[in-house]
């Protein structure tokens, strides 16, 4: 095998940077048998359950998706000869077909890649890096597992949203922020979770899954954004305690502790009541009612629904269907069919 490769130096030791087609991934990178014992592996167990988005990710972007290079270990005779003396570092890399090569890093990345290679052959030409180490045994590839993961920093789900200009319910909640001055006001765009002493009381995640909800399972692929956009207006409009925040009349601290309106869960259930109206029409006289509602932590219409003993959050799927429900209730509207089952089987416990 022969690829054109840069070579470098870490740690006193030679590596280089090859470009593979990704049709070369499965034989330069075979699947290895996983029910090996971990200790006598260099690489965690695939998580099939990672695939299937990685590979969406690559069918629905053909144009613009991108992955950074993957990492593996060669275990067999190598050469590297050098273009010219004056870039000694750019040359070919000749390997040996007998050699072995082990993914260190990105395995799921290639897995991905080979399972959409089978709906989109026209990608077996393109190219991804890899940067290839000689390898040194079980032990030193265990290590490199180490270093090349144990400093990584996954970027909050917050920031990657904020990014990310192929998903359309990230397009809708950018421009709500930028179009809705209280949300876009109190909104963090970079972090999953604040503090009780943060300047903001949302985040854009928060947002983001809040509209998810608004859209719920409708199939039409046009988004409703100026409905949406609207909904969130009243909203806004309807709640009293930002209203008084927005005044000066309530302080950041006694919302946050006395009042559920800022919580993520109350967010979401909101985008759940959302929609209703976005199935069946906005209607400003039902939302005006979100005034009467009592957001007290402390009010039993919220027990056990998103608020457990001790006034302490419930933070999950079913805590949002249950204060969705309360709130739908509330203004008088009538629960689908996923919110009933959800609310029978509150009933039941």
């Amino acid at each position: 095998m022969k690829y054109t490769a840069i070579k470098g130096i870490q740690a006193g030791k030679e590596y280089f940077t090859i470009m593979v087609k990704l049709k070369e991934l499965e034989i330069l990178f075979p699947k290895l048998e996983e029910d090996v014992l971990p200790e006598k592996r260099a690489q965690r167990k695939l998580n099939q359950k990672r695939i299937p988005a990685i590979k969406r990710y690559i069918v629905e972007n053909l144009d613009t998706y991108v992955f950074s290079a993957l990492a593996g270990s060669v275990d067999g005779k190598i050469d590297f000869t050098s273009f010219s003396d004056e870039y000694p570092e750019v040359g070919i890399l000749e390997i040996s077909d007998k050699a072995t090569f082990l993914i260190n890093d990105g395995q799921h990345r290639k897995t991905a890649i080979i399972d959409a290679l089978k709906e989109c052959p026209a990608l077996a030409d393109e190219t991804i890096p890899v940067v290839l180490f000689k390898d040194m045994g079980l032990k030193r590839s265990q290590q490199m597992f180490t270093d090349l993961n144990k400093h990584a920093v996954k970027t909050s789900n917050s920031l990657s949203e904020l990014y990310d200009s192929t998903d359309k319910i990230a397009a809708v909640t950018r421009n709500l922020l930028e179009q809705n001055e209280f949300i876009g006001k109190y909104t963090d765009k970079e972090k999953d979770n604040l503090s009780m002493n943060s300047a903001a009381l949302f985040t854009f995640n928060t947002f983001y899954k809040a509209n998810k909800r608004i859209i719920g399972n409708s199939k039409n692929d046009e988004i409703k954004e100026v409905l949406i956009i609207e909904f969130w207006r009243m909203v806004v409009e309807n709640i009293e305690q930002w209203t008084m925040l927005e005044n000066g009349e309530l302080p950041k601290s006694r919302l946050r502790s006395e009042y559920l309106v800022c919580q993520s869960v109350v967010i979401e259930a909101l985008g759940q009541l959302g929609n209703h109206f976005y199935v069946n029409g906005l209607d400003e006289t039902i939302l005006m009612g979100l005034k009467r509602i009592d957001w007290h932590r402390s009010s039993k219409l919220w027990k056990k629904r998103c608020v457990k003993e001790k006034e302490k959050m419930v933070k999950n799927s079913v805590a949002v269907y249950l204060t969705a429900n309360a709130i739908k209730s509330s203004l008088g509207l009538q629960l689908n069919d996923e919110e009933e089952k959800q609310e029978n089987k509150f009933k039941r416990r």
